[in-house]
């Protein structure tokens, strides 16, 4: 009975590990939109493609897989929220996803934020990622921010460097910033606790990948900021009344296991809307 009971267990657990697995093949792609409307008139939006934690080394999808998935998607702007790797010999994997991100041609161009992962990386191959990423065209910003017009809207497009890490300086970010929309990019989304001073009418992050494991809760995320126990460890939210994203990632990190979270490519619909107008506010968000 005993060994019955064993390898009943054994085979319940292969199971349950060769689920996890697959679900690592299971992307998501989320649609979000956030809607101001004027005087019962929709305003213009601006199409967003956010991708995070590609984890390189254990990314769930190939930049052919990407391109089709994406290429009949309209996408004016591309936002990449860090952890793009941790190893040295994962630096020559990071081409071909970044030319299938040119290849969308996105009207506004490609920014992106460093994750705790990239910093892992010796001084010298962080150099590297970083010219790998502006030599295909990504604005790379760190405590800085780069500015878009939009239907004749400035938008403020901010790069918080990580938080995690103890790099980030939201004041730096935001020093000579102009009257505009804020669309902030920052790689763990534990930021927003710490905004209160600092406007931002949009806010897109990553960092937890959904808990990746969770059993039937992510309990190890408890390490990793104060956002897990506010029960905000991805999809949408408010703090403050400001709307964030947290994107549950392309990899996935230490092992290449999920349960209770999926692999995700998200589009987000902003409305662009000059600041001195006066809009009510409304989050909607679609699977597909």
């Amino acid at each position: 009975m005993f060994v019955f009971i064993l390898l009943l267990i054994g085979i319940v657990l292969v199971a349950v590990l060769k689920k996890a697995h697959n679900n690592t093949k299971d992307i998501v792609l989320n649609r979000v939109q956030i809607t101001e409307d004027l005087a019962n008139q929709k305003a213009p939006n601006l199409t967003i493609l956010h991708l995070s934690d590609l984890h390189l080394e254990k990314i769930s999808i190939t930049p052919e897989e990407l391109y089709h998935r994406l290429k009949d998607k309209h996408i004016e702007l591309i936002a990449l929220t860090g952890d793009f790797l941790d190893r040295e010999k994962t630096l020559l994997k990071l081409g071909p996803y970044l030319d299938v991100l040119n290849q969308l041609k996105p009207e506004y161009g490609i920014y992106a934020v460093l994750g705790n992962h990239d910093y892992l990386l010796s001084e010298k191959n962080l150099q590297i990622l970083k010219d790998t990423l502006r030599a295909f065209n990504c604005n790379v910003l760190q405590n800085e921010h780069a500015v878009i017009h939009v239907h004749g809207t400035p938008i403020n497009i901010i790069g918080i460097d990580d938080f995690h890490t103890r790099r980030s300086d939201i004041s730096k970010s935001y020093e000579g910033i102009e009257y505009g929309m804020n669309l902030v990019l920052t790689h763990d989304p534990n930021i927003v606790l710490h905004m209160q001073q600092h406007h931002f009418d949009y806010l897109l992050a990553g960092h937890f990948h959904g808990g990746q494991v969770c059993y039937p809760k992510a309990y190890h995320l408890a390490r990793m900021g104060k956002l897990p126990g506010m029960n905000m460890v991805k999809g949408l939210h408010r703090q403050d009344g400001k709307p964030f994203y947290i994107n549950e990632g392309l990899g996935q990190t230490s092992i290449n296991l999920r349960m209770g979270s999926r692999p995700e490519i998200t589009l987000h619909q902003l409305s662009i809307i000059a600041p001195n107008q006066k809009a009510i506010s409304s989050i909607q968000k679609t699977v597909g």
